[in-house]
């Protein structure tokens, strides 16, 4: 008798095995036959219709079976990721095998089977991110800037690895890798399947792994997006569904901070909530479908407007000529410098505070940091919706940066202000905050943490080529000129959109609106403009 699925391994039911088997290839494989090796670049989605194949490492240790009604995948089928992991036929098989491109045509038409394999995907993706001894290996020093970035952008990449930190005491075989190398060919990293690269740029790195689109010199567009959250993204679905060529260039990963949030709860259409990186595979998925490309990670140097067309530089000597650029390149929120904050960012500790936040916090004790009118307003929210604030800001005294309107508000909503107070560390466990402790080493208990420190918009690149407001971040409609759209900058055909534009409120479905909105004032525009 078979054991009943997991959740990492549920049955596929007769109605979707008989979709997938009208857009795929029925196969079969004998016992000891491998369907995919470490550092494949490609391999089909399978449907297992009978047999078992097992999921080993590249140690042969077995993470895994999937027997009859059950699928072999995870998201690398989808990024274009290599393979980095082996899959071996236990049981002689029957099986289903979809390519990926036709698979995604699926997952865009077919919500069921979306909801389905996308979440199975990313359980899958954060499980085996969890094992040891799975990905590529970074071999280096914590000590070094290269070998830092490089193990951020995996990390925020969701991408499989390993570092061998190269320093310390139990070091030594680790350091034995990079011994003959020189100091600007460090970190050393070794892909699955033997090839090594030396002191990679995050970009070197995506592309031998397979993962996105390698730009030409020079390419010609109608629409170019620079940024690749939940404003880019969804310009990109709605530009190349209404035919536009359109190609969005990210400089880091694809889903920006909103990508990189454990659940977001108050996304419309999912009343449980929807983790970042899953929104973030669905969006990717539905752009792609139309035809949109996406290149990452490219990053924009400068933005030349012109009359018909305008010129975007890219590092690497390569550049973009668009009859129409959207620029959704996000802010940067300010985080505290806390040993582990990433752990609890979008469980517990947040950059925004509305109803939905109001409403979770009802009756638990809450922290917010800030002296600013945006941490005010945001402390006074929560404290009517029922939680018990405390604001801690670093200064001697609030009125130093907050409205007195907003002092007096704080005092009849009963928040407790704390002034002088800085946190040196969170306490919990799994995501979930239990407390902080400040630098003087009070230790305050807090279920929830809200950080208010503002957030500086990636615009340095774009220099004057259109109007900013005095934080940077990017004038539209009529503050930008008389005659601009509402998303239109100062700079005609030239759009902003989610949290670069000035006065935007600077959550994740707002970005999407705007990203969506836009498209239509961008067609209109076009229309009209010689080619």
């Amino acid at each position: 008798m078979s054991s009943p699925p997991s959740p990492l391994s549920p049955l596929l039911s007769a109605g979707q095995i008989e979709l997938l088997a009208a857009h795929g290839e029925e196969r079969t494989a004998e016992e000891g036959e491998y369907l995919f090796r470490i550092g494949d670049a490609h391999y089909p989605f399978i449907a297992v219709l009978e047999g078992e194949a097992a999921i080993l490492d590249g140690a042969g240790n077995e993470i895994a079976r999937q027997d009859a009604g059950g699928f072999l995948a995870e998201i690398n089928l989808l990024t274009g990721q290599t393979v980095f992991v082996d899959c071996v036929v236990t049981k002689r098989m029957r099986y289903i095998a979809v390519d990926r491109e036709a698979l995604r045509i699926l997952l865009a038409e077919h919500g069921a089977l979306a909801d389905l394999l996308l979440h199975t995907f990313m359980r899958r993706r954060e499980i085996l991110q969890e094992r040891e001894g799975l990905g590529f290996e970074i071999f280096g020093p914590r000590s070094s800037g290269p070998t830092r970035q490089l193990i951020e952008y995996a990390r925020r990449g969701r991408l499989p690895h390993i570092w061998r930190d190269t320093e310390g005491d139990a070091a030594a075989e680790a350091a034995a890798a990079i011994a003959d190398l020189q100091e600007d060919e460090v970190p050393l990293v070794r892909l699955p399947g033997g090839m090594e690269l030396r002191n990679p740029s995050n970009g070197q790195l995506s592309r031998a792994l397979g993962i996105g689109l390698e730009l030409g010199p020079r390419e010609e567009v109608d629409l170019a997006v620079i940024g690749g959250g939940p404003a880019g993204l969804a310009a990109a679905v709605y530009s190349a569904s209404e035919g536009l060529d359109t190609l969005v260039v990210e400089s880091t990963v694809l889903g920006g901070q909103a990508g990189a949030s454990r659940r977001i709860e108050n996304y419309l259409g999912f009343p449980g909530g929807i983790s970042g990186s899953e929104l973030t595979s669905r969006a990717i998925t539905q752009a792609r479908k139309f035809g949109a490309r996406t290149a990452t990670p490219y990053r924009a140097l400068s933005l030349e407007p012109g009359d018909t067309s305008h010129r975007i530089e890219l590092e690497d000597g390569r550049s973009l000529v668009a009859r129409a650029v959207l620029i959704a390149t996000g802010a940067d929120y300010r985080r505290l410098p806390l040993p582990g904050l990433e752990e609890y960012e979008g469980l517990s500790v947040f950059y925004a505070a509305g109803p939905p936040e109001a409403q979770a916090c009802a009756g638990t004790r809450v922290a917010v940091i800030g002296g600013g009118n945006s941490a005010g307003q945001a402390a006074v929210w929560l404290a009517k919706g029922g939680a018990l604030v405390t604001l801690l800001h670093r200064r001697a005294s609030l009125a130093e940066t907050m409205s007195d309107y907003l002092i007096g508000e704080l005092d009849r909503a009963g928040v407790a202000i704390r002034d002088r107070s800085e946190i040196a560390e969170l306490h919990g466990d799994n995501g979930e905050l239990e407390a902080v402790t400040l630098k003087d080493g009070e230790r305050l208990p807090f279920g929830t943490m809200f950080c208010f420190l503002g957030a500086d918009p990636c615009t340095g690149w774009i220099g004057d080529a259109v109007a900013r407001d005095e934080h940077g971040f990017i004038l539209t409609g009529e503050e930008a000129s008389q005659d601009a759209g509402l998303l239109e900058t100062s700079a005609p055909g030239i759009y902003a959109a989610g949290d670069v534009r000035a006065g935007s409120t600077k959550r994740c479905a707002t970005a999407v609106g705007e990203g969506a909105a836009v498209v239509g004032q961008i067609h209109d525009r076009l229309a009209t403009v010689a080619v």
